[in-house]
């Protein structure tokens, strides 16, 4: 079995990776769920403050193309985004082969390993070096522990000056900023204050003509067109197009986040 999204409703999803049902909060889900009795079935419910019960510490799930190792965080993450997948065929139709990424704050690494998989170099960057080691092993999960993949624990602000300073530029830029975050040394990181600096900055690194430029978030209250203005002010000579990422299910769709990308 791999990932599904059985249904929602009532501030919750239901989803299932691979062997596991899982509930987890969806505030945007304010809809009666479709399929109440499927809930009864759930092998365990998400609570903040409170420890998983009844799945284990990890697990194996097969999704698209890719193997990712699956671990239930105290925050409600599992290491993987499945709203996001929905742009890896659209990268790669922008891309020439043997084409350099940036992706950065690319947690668990699904993104990565899809481009990598498709004969991509990519410079893989999280402030977390418990992320890099999980995609590390999800590259190993993949038998692409030796793609062409650079594992960066840094500050993404701080990181991309020094790109500049050493004249590296990429052909793509992808990024999935939080709305609040630490950098490796303590650096403070707030969407709403640090986005348009980044998006500057990852201007910067970018070959004259780039492949693809993709930003995505989960922030409340960035939009698409709020996500629109920022790419096309920055980048104006990009055709940008903008929507919300969904999860898909057989009942209603879930919104799961914003994008623009162009």
């Amino acid at each position: 079995m791999t990932y599904e999204l059985l249904d929602s409703g009532n501030g919750e999803k239901l989803e299932r990776f691979g062997d596991y049902t899982l509930i987890r909060p969806s505030p945007q889900a304010l809809w009666k769920p479709q399929e109440p009795k499927l809930w009864k079935t759930a092998n365990a419910t998400f609570k903040r403050g409170k420890p998983w019960k009844g799945i284990p510490k990890s697990w194996t799930l097969k999704y698209k193309t890719l193997t990712f190792k699956i671990v239930p965080t105290d925050f409600g993450h599992l290491g993987l985004f499945p709203e996001h997948a929905e742009h890896w065929s659209w990268m790669e139709t922008k891309l020439k082969p043997h084409s350099e990424v940036l992706n950065l704050f690319a947690y668990s690494g699904a993104a990565t390993l899809f481009l990598a998989k498709k004969g991509h170099a990519v410079c893989h960057l999280d402030a977390a070096k418990g992320m890099i080691d999980w995609g590390r092993e999800n590259a190993t999960l993949n038998k692409l522990e030796k793609a062409p993949v650079r594992w960066i624990v840094d500050d993404a602000l701080k990181f991309l000056r020094r790109e500049i300073n050493r004249e590296r530029k990429y052909d793509a830029i992808l990024l999935d900023p939080p709305s609040f975050g630490r950098g490796a040394q303590g650096q403070v990181f707030k969407i709403e204050q640090d986005i348009l600096p980044l998006l500057e900055l990852c201007k910067q690194v970018l070959k004259p003509t780039p492949a693809f430029v993709l930003l995505s978030c989960h922030t409340p209250g960035l939009t698409p067109k709020v996500l629109h203005h920022l790419l096309a002010q920055t980048f104006p000579n990009l055709v940008i197009e903008s929507g919300e990422m969904t999860l898909s299910s057989k009942n209603y769709p879930l919104p799961s986040g914003c994008y623009a990308r162009g």
